[in-house]
């Protein structure tokens, strides 16, 4: 059975009609002007629609790129440079030109909208992660419109994102946001054959991301304003997908397509969630937050009690470690071939690990010298599968 369809068969229908929290992702080329439009018109546009979703009574959160693009028009930048330094600047001037014409735009609409500037420390670390829960949460409370961005004017690569179409698969599985809409300049994903230049007919949905859906992305469209390309959008597919909602990718030279999606029309590409039930909190901090201290390599049958038996990784089927790791720690679980299959949270240090491994439950404390409480090496209330 394919994993994909050209047409829809019911699918937007039962996804949208418990709409209520929507992330929508606008890129760089969607905000720039051309000959018979500027930038601030654009902004406009875009804002007209959100106030349209947000009258319906939806929730809307907006991830924006664009602080770059804006900087390099500002200073009249032809070619995007490779130089962070270069780059840091050009967002700080960049970033408030953007705010600037979406201030004034939402005031027009009557209402506010609000910066955030965020960092991939803001999301690793848990304190600050759940401080920008508690802040959007308050923004939509008061009716503002949360307005996100990476903050590209001090991000170097140790606390990057990385592109913008995963900072809203984030901030989408943080929020518990019902759908994230991803507007580019494409329609949606289409179909092509292995090593075909020539693109086929759009995917309508998808309901898995296997390696013939990955092998039909195209990396960066070569554009000195924006990064990152169809590759980018999948995976933000797969993390939003993983956490129990779906993600649509669609076209938004026109922005008036966003009301399209909504009202259920066969636009753009639904990609379906992958699990019926959607993750709770802790669960998505382990699966996309927590910052692996370790690596626990286990067997076969214990890749499929966790995978498909929902079951906890006990010692027995633990081939071995890496990493050093401490009790409490999140560790990736992975299979003999190094792929990753959960995470979770440890019970004993690596050390303690290292003498348990493939033995019995029953046998924890004679191994170790001491009594043990846990005999599972992660528990399933406290494991993620990621697969």
């Amino acid at each position: 059975m394919e994993s994909y369809s050209f047409t829809d068969q019911g699918e937007r229908a039962k996804i949208f009609a418990s709409v209520k929290r929507v992330v929508v992702k606008v890129g760089t080329q969607l905000l720039r002007g051309g000959k018979n439009s500027s930038s601030g018109k654009r902004i406009e546009e875009l804002v007209e629609v959100l106030a349209a979703l947000r009258a319906r009574g939806l929730e809307v959160i907006l991830v924006s790129s664009g602080a770059v693009g804006f900087g390099m028009t500002a200073l009249q930048t032809a070619v995007r440079p490779k130089k962070i330094a270069q780059l840091q600047a050009l967002a700080a001037v960049g970033q408030g030109h953007m705010m600037s014409c979406y201030g004034v735009a939402c005031e027009k609409l009557g209402f506010h909208c609000a910066q955030l500037l965020l960092t991939a420390a803001d999301l690793h670390d848990q304190v600050r992660n759940r401080r920008v829960i508690q802040c959007i949460s308050a923004l939509l409370e008061a009716g503002v419109l949360p307005i996100i961005n990476e903050n590209d004017s001090v991000c170097v690569d140790e606390i990057r994102v990385g592109d913008n179409d995963t900072l809203a698969a984030y901030v989408a599985t943080m929020l518990r946001a019902d759908l994230t809409v991803i507007l580019t300049t494409v329609d949606g994903l289409q179909f092509c054959q292995p090593d075909e230049v020539e693109l086929g007919a759009r995917l309508s949905v998808v309901t898995e991301l296997d390696e013939k859906i990955l092998q039909m992305a195209r990396g960066t469209d070569g554009n000195q304003y924006s990064v990152g390309g169809m590759i980018t959008k999948l995976r933000a597919a797969h993390i939003v997908n993983l956490s129990g909602e779906a993600l649509l990718i669609g076209g938004g030279k026109d922005f008036s397509n966003l009301e399209r999606v909504l009202n259920g029309e066969d636009v753009g590409t639904l990609f379906l969630p992958v699990r019926k039930n959607r993750l709770h909190a802790r669960q998505r901090f382990l699966a996309f937050f927590s910052e692996p201290a370790g690596s626990l390599i286990v067997d076969a049958g214990a890749e499929k009690a966790i995978s498909q038996q929902k079951k906890s990784l006990l010692p027995g089927g633990v081939l071995g470690l890496t990493g050093t790791f401490h009790r409490g720690d999140t560790v990736c679980i992975v299979n003999s071939e190094r792929k990753e299959l959960a995470r979770g949270i440890v019970n004993f240090a690596f050390d303690e690990v290292a003498k348990i491994c493939g033995a019995q439950s029953n046998d924890l404390g004679k191994v170790l010298g001491r009594e043990v409480e846990n005999r599972e090496i992660v528990h399933r209330d406290f494991l993620v599968v990621t697969l």
